[in-house]
């Protein structure tokens, strides 16, 4: 292994939701650049979180990122819980002296996510929950992190959303409490810029597209092997993408020496990609929000944004 193969090599990362989507990938693609990433999550080989999926576990991402070449650390932690956090940051301290990359995933909130109905007419304490869990858990973990990132200079935090900021500043995303907890972390990425600037750091927001994670697969009956088989049904699920992508792209900018050029700003997996010149896992480049954009005028082709 080389330098130019992992350039993360001998940096910290926390990777907070990462037991599976975006979060598990992204721990793995840091790992691919030879990171040391610490995985979080409340679903574990003994405790399923209320998600209810028992098929992925922050214990599996730990080995996933260690079988990609870096060195990954379960840690279970619910994120909700500032006692958990302090601990959890504690122990990386402990450990390695240092924190590097932070990224903030944590969500879990899909199965709460009602569209068609008015907010007066959506469940009040599932959308309080929504804003718990992705507003929230943020704001702590950052809280509660930060300090021992900008301990070094260079540091970088990542919030991930659902939605550039260009995108959700003009849409509504059909459901108050979704909506909110969607731009959240966009706000925060701007703010954590700010903070961070006088200590070298840097805070980015990045959003995926259509996103192939475990859920939505199994959602549409198909599994990562035979995704198009879900595009006979709708069509426009041709212009998804793999967790791969975004882990891509987080990895990619964990490893630019002049990514403060980003600060503040919000980016997707794809904007990344043209910059970065890195693809999905089928070597494509999908361009979800720019298919989704073009969907409101007209009937483009999904093919012709991959």
């Amino acid at each position: 292994m080389t330098t130019e193969t992992t350039p993360l090599r001998g940096r910290i990362c926390l990777v907070a939701g990462a037991t599976r989507g975006a979060g598990r990938a992204i721990a793995v693609q840091l790992g691919t650049a030879g990171a040391t990433v610490y995985v979080t999550g409340r679903t574990t080989r003994e405790k399923v979180s209320e998600v209810g999926r028992a098929t992925e576990t922050i214990e599996e991402t730990a080995e996933l990122v260690t079988a990609a070449g870096g060195e990954g650390i379960a840690v279970p932690t619910d994120h909700l819980d500032p006692e958990q956090v302090r601990a959890l940051v504690e122990r990386i301290d402990r450990e390695q002296g240092r924190l590097d990359v932070l990224v903030n995933d944590v969500w879990g909130g899909e199965h709460l996510v009602t569209f068609g109905k008015k907010t007066w007419e959506n469940d009040l304490a599932g959308g309080l929950r929504m804003l718990e869990l992705g507003v929230r858990t943020h704001a702590i973990t950052s809280h509660l992190a930060v300090p021992l990132l900008i301990r070094n200079p260079g540091g970088l935090v990542v919030e991930v959303t659902d939605g550039t900021a260009a995108y959700n500043s003009t849409r509504f995303r059909e459901n108050l409490y979704y909506d909110l907890a969607k731009n959240a972390p966009i706000r925060m990425a701007f703010g954590l810029a700010k903070e961070l600037a006088e200590y070298g750091g840097t805070a980015v927001v990045v959003t995926p597209g259509w996103l192939r994670s475990e859920q939505m697969l199994a959602g549409f009956g198909v599994t990562e092997e035979n995704w198009r088989d879900a595009t006979e049904k709708i069509p426009d699920f041709g212009v998804s993408e793999s967790p791969v992508y975004v882990g891509r792209a987080v990895a990619a900018l964990a490893a630019d020496p002049d990514r403060h050029r980003w600060t503040g700003q919000s980016l997707s997996s794809a904007q990344l990609a043209g910059e970065y010149g890195f693809t999905d896992a089928d070597g494509s480049r999908p361009d979800a929000w720019g298919f989704i954009v073009a969907s409101e005028t007209g009937k483009p082709n999904p093919e012709d944004y991959r």
